[in-house]
């Protein structure tokens, strides 16, 4: 029976490799039964590559895809950027024994204007044939802006449709917030998915302000109530977004969480775990 490989999105414990170490990180994420990560907000240091290289050989811990934005998200903004480091990024790659590399998000500078938004994708989309040419695969994650629409069509499609060599690592959480299901929205990027993003969507608890009553802070209280939950925590039919994902190419199924409200991120990625273990996918985690 076809199945896929669960890992951890890395940027969820990006805390604990600045406290143990890519190393160490990685030797608890392998204690916890996962043995896949996609490397984001991960200094690609000389140390902490080595480190992940070090762990991934003898954890047998598989890096799925390491990330890399196609230039700054806003002038001036300090990184490895793949028109500037492209040999050093590939390089990395090639030591983690990687095949994707992956854009994080939309660069800021190009929110609020198609125009700017599609010439960033054409020139990510040539970036991604260059990229092919070193044997590595592009793809770019969503997030809830994509789902504006320019005459009548998601900016998300339009990226879909407007490029042939990069692929799309969707995300459930956003495609929820973008106000689209997430289970039919990914059968329509069939063929363009081996990365899908597991990560539940919850409501919270209006937090209301302390002190005398004032609506203003009572909107921004009761608008933003929308959290990121641990897979099983939240509301998204999960099961059904990963057989979406694997029918359509999908090969690796990343838990993410933006943030853990305060809980201990390898507690978080413990109860995603158990709930896909219920949910019958103990043997993804091999």
């Amino acid at each position: 029976m076809k199945k896929g490989l669960i890992g951890i999105q890395m940027s969820t414990i990006k805390d604990k490799v600045e406290e143990l170490g890519a190393y160490g990180t990685l030797k608890a994420c392998a204690e916890l039964g996962y043995h896949c990560v996609e490397v984001s907000q991960i200094p690609m240091t000389p140390e902490n590559v080595a480190g992940m290289k070090k762990a991934s050989e003898e954890f047998g811990i598989k890096i799925a895809a390491c990330s890399a934005a196609l230039e700054p998200m806003m002038p001036g903004m300090p990184g490895e950027y793949l028109v500037s480091d492209f040999d050093k990024i590939v390089a990395d790659c090639k030591e983690l024994n990687c095949d994707m590399l992956r854009i994080g998000m939309l660069p800021m500078t190009c929110m609020g204007s198609r125009e700017k938004a599609l010439d960033f994708v054409k020139r990510a989309d040539e970036m991604a044939a260059r990229l092919k040419e070193e044997g590595i695969d592009l793809y770019y994650h969503n997030h809830h802006v994509e789902f504006v629409k320019y005459d009548g069509e998601y900016l998300l499609d339009i990226i879909k449709n407007t490029t042939k060599h990069m692929g799309f690592e969707l995300d459930i959480h956003w495609i929820q917030r973008g106000g689209e299901d997430p289970v039919e929205f990914i059968k329509k990027y069939n063929g363009r998915i081996r990365l899908l993003h597991l990560k539940d969507y919850r409501i919270g608890e209006v937090k209301m302000p302390e002190g005398d009553f004032d609506v203003q802070k009572f909107m921004a209280a009761f608008n933003d109530i929308v959290e990121f939950a641990e897979v099983g925590e939240g509301s998204l039919p999960v099961k059904e977004c990963i057989k979406a994902g694997l029918e359509g190419g999908s090969e690796y199924f990343l838990i993410e969480q933006d943030t853990t409200y305060g809980r201990d991120p390898f507690e978080s990625l413990k109860i995603s775990r158990d709930h896909l273990i219920k949910l019958g996918y103990g043997d993804w985690f091999e």
